[in-house]
């Protein structure tokens, strides 16, 4: 396949020579003489579709719209025309390794072979054919290629349905959140109200079903976190902060949790300040999960020690200043040297037997993992043995002071009296949810209207002008985020807008920010957290987001 001058315009920059479905097609780059028309006709008659390309150009143009192999001749091979291409293929995606059979003559001189070698090693899944050929190798080896790119297709395929069953599985976790939270809110809700009826013998079974609840919610956030994080959705707001800070505050909201099930916990935090670049949420989540296993594992009568120091120069390879530790160490049932083996494994258990009494869906302590190693940090677990208790070492790197800033996880709340914001606007089409917050609102002092549907909502706020409108996100007749950018375009800034909503992702956070919301609190709210948020003064408008927010998206 040599010889002759190049038959066809010269005009055309590709030549159809049949016309199969594009990516079953062979391209074929051959500039000297017949060689690519004599290719092609070679091709056809073993029912080959093939297009052939006059120069790189409409080689690379044609890759792009879809083809299985290549062909190419050792004259398509210039180091201007082979940089071109390298360049295309280094765009493929991970599934795809697109095949080329190059036809060269014997390299008559070493550096004929050397730059040969060189080609053939840039352009990556190449066989080479040594010209003179007989036509049945030829074909026996574009049969190979197309047969190895099929293969490729069917790991696109694969990836696709992989692909859209991580979407469905996402959008069926939201949903189903979704769909919890809303009772989960009512039942919370009603508690509240029975507690502050003051019922002596309604105490002990309020505080079970209030834990409950809390504990379910947690549930539901570990499960969507695990899918956030596997699938690298979840953002890290970093800060510089004292790591000392986020542990104790999580160690004190813990404390009625430690009551309860009869723990002595010691906390020994050191004098000193542990500064890292974190996102003081996540860790909160982090150290929230360490210290609940740590209770669910240990039986009355035991003891949870909390730890925390500076490893200068160690356990961070990456990090100059060395490494942050905090130690939780328990005296509960412990782990076998299997368990500790697996403890971090996703839907790991403990307890295996069918009693299952501890509970739990074995993700929380891969979410630890999982975050810490976003935070470039490590979590690692040790045990004497069973029945001689559990410890766990989170390592992060250390920062050097710097200007510090306030965190959402560990600022002081602000004081929950004093509100001049006593209007409130309630729009709430679930009637429980509705008619207890209204109820609980007010018992607090406020006047409150109420609206079940977005359209009577913008109506009532446009009649009541409240100093606080909380808007469900799920209305009919229009959504909350649609209420939401109209009462702000009627009222301005006069009006803290308050969103409630079953989805708690980062994407529902960021349209509640556009929309205009102040805050957005996740079901089921927490009537204290609520409270707060109720009591702050108003300020340039924010977007604040509830402890169990993904993400710290703001809005200004």
């Amino acid at each position: 396949m040599s010889g002759a001058t190049a038959r066809g315009s010269s005009d055309a920059t590709v030549a159809s020579v049949a016309s199969p479905a594009l990516q079953d097609r062979v391209l074929i780059l051959a500039p000297a003489g017949r060689d690519a028309h004599l290719a092609a006709s070679v091709l056809e008659r073993a029912a080959i579709g093939c297009t052939v390309c006059c120069d790189v150009q409409a080689f690379c143009s044609e890759f792009k719209r879809g083809a299985a192999a290549g062909v190419l001749t050792g004259e398509a091979l210039a180091p201007a025309t082979r940089g071109r291409l390298v360049d295309e293929f280094a765009d493929q995606p991970l599934w795809a390794d697109f095949p080329l059979v190059v036809l060269a003559g014997r390299p008559i001189t070493r550096e004929d072979s050397r730059r040969l070698v060189q080609a053939l090693d840039e352009l990556g899944n190449v066989t080479l054919l040594d010209r003179p050929l007989h036509v049945e190798t030829m074909v026996s080896t574009v049969r190979a290629a197309l047969r190895a790119r099929k293969r490729q297709y069917q790991a696109r395929e694969l990836l696709c349905r992989l692909q859209e069953g991580v979407r469905e599985r996402d959008h069926f976790l939201a949903t189903l959140s979704h769909e919890l939270r809303t009772p989960l809110g009512a039942i919370r809700h009603a508690t509240q109200v029975l507690k502050n009826s003051a019922v002596p013998q309604a105490e002990r079974p309020l505080a079970i079903v209030d834990r409950q609840v809390t504990h379910l919610a947690r549930l539901i956030d570990d499960l969507l976190d695990v899918s956030r994080v596997t699938t690298g959705k979840v953002i890290l707001q970093r800060h510089t902060m004292d790591l000392r800070s986020v542990v104790e505050q999580t160690a004190q909201q813990m404390e009625s949790t430690f009551t309860e099930q009869g723990l002595r916990v010691e906390r020994n935090l050191g004098a000193l300040p542990l500064w890292v670049h974190a996102d003081a949420v996540r860790l909160e989540q982090v150290f929230t999960n360490l210290l609940t296993n740590a209770v669910k594992y240990t039986p009355a009568g035991g003891g949870i020690q909390i730890t925390a120091g500076l490893e200068p120069g160690g356990g961070a390879p990456d990090s100059p200043n060395g490494a942050v530790w905090v130690k939780i160490v328990d005296t509960g049932i412990g782990l076998s040297g299997e368990q500790v083996d697996g403890i971090f494994d996703m839907f790991a258990q403990v307890d295996q037997s069918l009693a299952r009494s501890q509970g739990g869906m074995g993700i929380g302590l891969t979410l630890v993992r999982s975050l810490l190693t976003l935070h470039d940090g490590t979590v690692t677990a040790h045990s004497a043995g069973l029945g001689k208790g559990s410890e766990f070492t989170v390592s992060l790197p250390a920062c050097r002071e710097s200007r510090v800033m306030a965190s959402p996880a560990i600022a002081a709340p602000p004081a929950a009296s004093g509100s001049s914001q006593r209007r409130v606007l309630l729009v709430e089409d679930n009637a429980d949810n509705r008619e207890l917050l209204q109820e609980l609102l007010e018992l607090e002092g406020y006047e409150v209207v109420v609206a079940v549907d977005g359209a009577e909502g913008v109506g009532r706020a446009l009649e009541f002008s409240p100093d606080v409108a909380i808007v469900d996100i799920g209305l009919p007749v229009i959504d909350g985020y649609e209420v939401a950018r109209r009462v702000r375009a009627a009222l301005g800034e006069q009006v803290t807008l308050i969103a409630l909503t079953g989805y708690g992702r980062p994407e529902d956070r960021r349209r509640s920010a556009e929309a205009g919301f102040d805050t957005q609190l996740t079901k089921p709210v927490d009537f204290g957290d609520l409270r707060k948020v109720l009591a702050r003064p108003r300020k340039r408008r924010t977007l604040r987001l509830d402890p169990r927010a993904p993400t710290a998206q703001t809005n200004s």
